[in-house]
Order: C-alpha cells, then structure tokens, then sequence
C-alpha cells in the first residue's frame, strides 16, 4: 500500500518539477533577448534607421515620389489644417514631419518648411482681407497696427535668433525648446479655458435677455455705421518694411559670402549690415508709436496695454523662432493671448505677419540656390489648400456654436504636438553627439 502511495506521489509531482524545469531553461533562453530591449538600443536603432533612410534617400540624387514623401504630404496637409486655425505657422509640425516620415535631410526640410508655411499663410491671407466681423463692428480681423508694432523687431529679433543658433550648443537650444513650449502649452490652454467660460456666460447672459425681449441683433446694432476703410497706408507701411530689411539680406549674403555683393565671410561688411538692422527696427518702431491708433485687446480683464509690450514681445517671438528654427508665428500668439488681444484678432494677424517673415525666407533660400524647387512648390500648394479649408471649416464652427476659444484650443494643439516632435527630434541629435563624442560646448557664429 506504501508502495502504491509512493508510485502514486511520483507520478503526481514528476510533470510538476518539468514544468518548473522547462519554465527556467526557458526564462535563461530568452534573458539575453530582454536584457537587449533597453533605452539605449532603441535609441541607437532609431538613430541607424534615420541615417540609413537619409543615406538612401542622397543615393538617389533626385526626390522622386515614394511612399514616405506621400505620407509626408498627407500628415503635412493634416498639420496645416489644424495649424490655420491658430493663425500660426506650422514649422514646428512641418520639420519633424519632414525629417522623420519624409526621410530628409534637415537643411532640405528648414527650406521646404518655408515654403509650405508661405502657402499656408497666402491662404489664411486671402480669406482674413475678405472677412469681416460683425463682433468688432464690421471691422477686418488683421489689426494692422499691432502687425506695424510688431513685424519690425519680429524680423530683427529671426536675425539674432539665428546667430544664437549657430553660436549655443544643441543641448541647451533643445532645453530652452522644450521649457518655453510647455510654459506657452499651459498658458494657452488655461486662457483658452478661460475664454470657454466667458463665452458659455455671454451666452446665458443673451439667452436670458432674449426671454426678457432686451437683446437686439448685431444687424440691427451695426445700422447706420459707416464701413471702416481699408488702411492702405498701413498696408504700405508693412511692404516698406519688408523691403528694407529684404534689401538688407540680400547685399549681406549669409556668413559664407553668399550675397548679391561681393563681401568677405564674416568680415567687417557683413557685421556692420547685420547691425544696420538695429536702428532700422528702432526707427520703423519710434515712427509707428507715434500714432494713436488703438489695439484690439477684448479681454474683460485687460483695460489697457502699453504699446511698448508688442515690439518686445516680437523680438523674443523672432529671437526664440531664429533659435529654434522655426516661424515666430507659433510664439508670438499665446504671448498676444496673455495680454489680452481676441483669439480671432490673435489668428488673423499672427497669419498677416507669418507671411511677411515665410515670404522673406521663402525668395532668400530662392537666391542662394535651393535645391528640389518644384517640389517645395508642390509641398507648399498642398499647405495652401489644407489651410484654406481649415480655416472654413473651424470659422464655420465658430459662426455656428460662438466658440472662438476652439482657435485657441487649436494653438494649444499645435504648441503640444510641436513640444514633444521637436524636443525628440533634437534629443536624439544630443545623444548622437554624445555617443560620437563630438564637441558640445559653445561655438563661434562663423
């Protein structure tokens, strides 16, 4: 009987112990596999995969349509539609996008990027000139005296930028990117939180009239109001401006003595043009200020603004978007957000000053001999046409529900996607340079 119990016992707890057997040989097998899947191999990875897809993509000499640069197109028109909306530009979206999915290299997506947001900002042009708002007393959307106060020291500030970025290590360029971006993220959600709010009491406050009979339309309000005139000298003003400062780069040439003139690299010409750009920005400024035109700040809680705070806020706009390399249409709108100027306001003349700087980047990557011309073009038509659309469609939505805070939700999106693109993108150029063991440190601008 003991026998019988023993043999019964073994038989029970024999497959037990090979189970336990098998479970170990297998978990020893398969502990190199898991020790493989770790933070460094998969950046390393991704790193070999850039490389390698960039390698292939220099092979071919020539961009021909492929599957990455249709799929670049598409997440390109889909970037630009959200983007058109918040008046910005969309660089920070277009550049990953580019490099990432479309296999470029970054130079050939910095000058393809101009262009798409040039056609994005042509269409968001187009249809603010036509547009009229019945809330700012049938007046145009574009505040054109904030585009005046601001646009100068905008594009003084892209030339400083851009020296900054020649001159700071990547490492901090790519710290900086990710604090300013999420401090403006917050921001912009919270104010556009806060413009929710205010727009959902306007509208009990209306309902609640219209019960008691006291609400009159906005037709009837605007009878008898004589239709603003379009500012053509503002308008002038603005392409005077442009001119001077395009007339500026193109006898300064870029710090290779690339230039309509012949000037030496870096040399005494090229620093005394570039400083030339200080007084003109001052004097364009001083001229502007003297006028008493009012800006379009709506918020309940803003009573006044000092005209001052614009052009400052246009050089640290222009000076981060040189840095980053991106359009300074992204970080201009939630700092006229904060101090108060409408999200309609906002989008539009964020959109007007976008197209003075992107055409300026647009003709001088045309003069220094850009390469793949036609298929800038054909990136830029497709912006164009996602952004037309866009923009209806989020203007629809905001005739129709009376939300203009979904155009600062769009900014918020935009800022969001952008801070985490960006901040991968160059925090895989950092760890690459650190397993390279390049130089990190500061540099000198030429």
């Amino acid at each position: 009987m003991k026998n019988q119990s023993l043999v019964r016992w073994i038989f029970l707890t024999l497959p037990i112990f090979i189970i336990l057997i098998q479970s170990q040989a297998a978990a020893t097998q398969t502990q190199p596999i898991l020790d493989n899947l770790t933070i460094e191999s998969f950046i390393n990875t991704t790193l070999q995969w850039r490389s390698s897809t960039r390698h292939l993509l220099k092979s071919h000499g020539n961009m021909k349509l492929s599957t990455s640069s249709v799929v670049a197109g598409v997440l390109s028109f889909v970037a630009a539609s959200i983007s058109s909306a918040g008046g910005v530009g969309g660089g920070g979206l277009f550049i990953p996008i580019l490099t990432i999915v479309g296999c470029f290299d970054l130079k050939t997506a910095t000058s393809f990027s101009a262009f798409m947001v040039t056609g994005g900002s042509i269409a968001n042009v187009m249809y603010n000139l036509q547009a009229k708002s019945a809330k700012f007393e049938g007046k145009t959307l574009i505040d054109y005296e904030l585009a005046l106060l601001s646009e100068p020291f905008m594009l003084l500030g892209v030339s400083v930028g851009v020296v900054c970025n020649l001159v700071l290590p990547e490492w901090l360029i790519t710290i900086m990117f990710a604090t300013f971006l999420v401090w403006s993220t917050i921001k912009t959600c919270r104010n556009g939180v806060g413009f929710w709010k205010m727009e959902s009491d306007r509208a009990r406050n209306e309902y609640e009239s219209l019960e008691s009979g006291e609400v009159k339309s906005v037709e009837e309000a605007l009878v008898g109001k004589e239709t603003p005139r379009f500012p053509w000298k503002k308008l002038l003003v603005l392409i005077m401006v442009w001119f001077s400062f395009f007339i500026l780069y193109l006898l300064r040439g870029n710090r290779y003595g690339q230039g309509v003139i012949s000037l030496k690299p870096c040399g005494i010409g090229y620093w005394a043009l570039s400083l030339f750009q200080i007084p003109l920005a001052i004097a364009f400024t001083a001229w502007i200020l003297r006028r008493q035109d009012p800006i379009a700040c709506h918020a309940p809680t803003k009573k006044g603004v000092n005209k001052l705070i614009f052009p400052l806020m246009a050089l640290m706009a222009g000076g981060l978007g040189g840095v980053f390399g991106i359009g300074g249409g992204m970080l201009i709108s939630p700092l006229l957000l904060q101090v108060g100027v409408a999200p309609e306001v906002t989008a539009a003349t964020c959109s007007f000053m976008v197209f003075f700087s992107s055409t300026m980047s647009a003709f001088q990557y045309l003069l220094l001999g850009m390469d793949h011309i036609s298929t800038a073009l054909a990136f830029s038509v497709i912006c164009f046409v996602a952004s037309l659309l866009g923009l209806m469609v989020v203007q629809k939505a905001i005739r129709r529900f009376e939300r203009a805070s979904l155009i600062v939700f769009s900014v918020g999106i935009v800022m969001a996607l952008s801070a985490i693109l960006m901040t991968s993108f160059g925090a895989l150029d950092v760890w690459d340079d650190y397993s390279s063991g390049n130089y990190m440190g500061f540099k000198l601008p030429c």
